[in-house]
């Protein structure tokens, strides 16, 4: 009874300093303070909910979802999926519209659109690097580079063919009009590139290959990657420090084919 008491005084002293409310004996002073004590205690309940972010909002396994999260051990299904519709973004591409990695999911077209004026009004200017890769084209890709520098390197850097996020047409590469450091390491070094790592997530985009997450995601870093996740997960994600998506959702890593 003593605590409980002394608890209550502690609060009613805590209130008359906060109102500037000295003699609470004069005219209805008590009356004011038990009010000004009950409005704080119910504004401290009030923010001590936090709201629970809803991880089944979306599937992370449907390859049409926002959410599906494609990996080395996570393939689409099917793994020659399309998006149902692909669109040339309203922005400047790196190469002619009628080629096919200049589409995108009609999903992201507007967000993209976004970002790139985001960056504009900061005096930078962004374009399209790459967009929707069809399966028969990650295919020559990867087949190409494994000519090139051998399949080990390969897996570092290129997706196989229904394992990448280029066929969902939620991925984009991303560079500067100038086409300085165009997906190269040196990208991330750029006002564009750091424009980017700051911003993106404000359009619903995310890095999905972070810096020193290669064990997670099975890349190595790319800046220039950006994923299509929407504002309220990408949010999420940059607020609660969170920068993979398999971290996010409790996935197992994917650093190797299975």
């Amino acid at each position: 009874m003593k605590k409980h008491r002394t608890l209550f005084i502690t609060l009613i002293v805590t209130a008359l300093v906060g109102a500037g409310i000295y003699n609470i004996y004069r005219g209805n002073g008590f009356k004011e303070v038990v009010r000004i004590i009950n409005d704080k205690i119910g504004r401290s309940k009030s923010t001590s909910k936090t709201k629970t972010f809803n991880k089944q909002q979306y599937s992370v396994d449907d390859p049409s979802s926002q959410w599906v999260i494609v990996n080395k051990i996570r393939p689409l299904k099917p793994m020659d999926y399309t998006p149902a519709q692909l669109v040339a973004p309203d922005i400047k591409l790196r190469f002619d519209p009628t080629y096919s990695e200049m589409l995108v999911s009609s999903v992201i077209a507007t967000p993209l659109k976004q970002l790139v004026e985001g960056a504009s009004k900061d005096g930078l200017s962004l374009m399209l690097a790459s967009g929707y890769r069809s399966y028969l084209a990650q295919q020559s890709i990867y087949n190409i580079s494994v000519n090139d520098i051998g399949q080990a390197a390969t897996d570092q850097q290129n997706a196989r063919a229904g394992y990448s996020e280029h066929q969902t047409g939620l991925a984009v590469d991303m560079e500067p009009t100038s086409r300085h450091c165009e997906t190269e390491n040196c990208f991330a070094d750029t006002p564009e590139g750091k424009w980017l790592a700051s911003n993106a997530y404000k359009y619903g985009f995310i890095i999905r290959y972070p810096q020193n997450k290669q064990d997670v995601t099975g890349y190595s870093y790319e800046s220039w990657h950006l994923r299509y996740v929407g504002i309220d997960l990408a949010t999420q994600m940059h607020s609660s420090r969170i920068e993979t998506l398999e971290e996010f959702f409790g996935l197992l890593n994917a650093p190797n084919y299975l």
